[in-house]
């Protein structure tokens, strides 16, 4: 079994916000899959399933996000799961919206909510898919920085976080169903050079 988990914050305020990237995913893996994420388990909203053949849940914290970790633990203890079996779906504002990565492990990168995570389950050795959110503008300061996690995605960012949540989804699936390097190199790519990076190149 897996546990497929997206980090975010509950309450209809923060539902569609960037730092809910997270949650937005796990609502597509539980629509597309026919698995509804309603059962109240370990600080978590919980829904079990199949998807891409294997037996899962897909939980939704309720801890708000800096304190992830806490129903992570608790969902890992009560499946009585590793944390090889765990994929962790979060933003990232160090990848442009639009923009996805898959890796098998590592650090939080700053990331509260993955910070939790990483110290409650005593391991880097976790899978996660990350979400470009983007940068808030430079020179915001701290405050500025929460405000811009914590605020809706721009009308024209839209489209491109449509295509960055799908793919997301498609990431998991493709984790659950051949593995975490195949979802690399599937999913990790670079944008295109410009016109401009091309010429300077040849």
């Amino acid at each position: 079994m897996w546990l497929v988990v997206g980090l975010g914050n509950p309450g209809r305020e923060y539902a569609n916000t960037r730092h809910n990237a997270g949650f937005l995913v796990v609502d597509r893996l539980s629509r597309k899959n026919g698995i509804p994420v309603r059962r109240k388990l370990r600080g978590a909203l919980v829904g079990e399933g199949v998807l891409a053949g294997q037996r899962v849940a897909l939980a939704k914290p309720q801890t708000y996000m800096n304190l992830s970790g806490q129903a992570v633990a608790g969902l890992v203890h009560w499946y009585k799961l590793s944390p090889s079996e765990v994929i962790v779906v979060y933003d990232d504002k160090d990848l442009p919206p639009g923009r996805i990565r898959v890796r098998p492990r590592g650090g939080p990168a700053g990331h509260r909510g993955m910070t939790s995570v990483l110290e409650a389950l005593g391991t880097r050795e976790v899978a996660r898919v990350r979400v470009g959110i983007g940068r808030e503008p430079a020179g915001a300061g701290e405050d500025r920085g929460i405000g811009y996690v914590l605020s809706p995605f721009a009308k024209e960012e839209r489209p491109l976080v449509e295509e960055a949540l799908e793919r997301a989804a498609e990431a998991v699936e493709t984790i659950l169903a051949v593995g975490v390097e195949q979802a690399m190199q599937r999913f990790n790519y670079s944008p295109p050079a410009s016109p401009a990076e091309s010429d300077k190149s040849g």
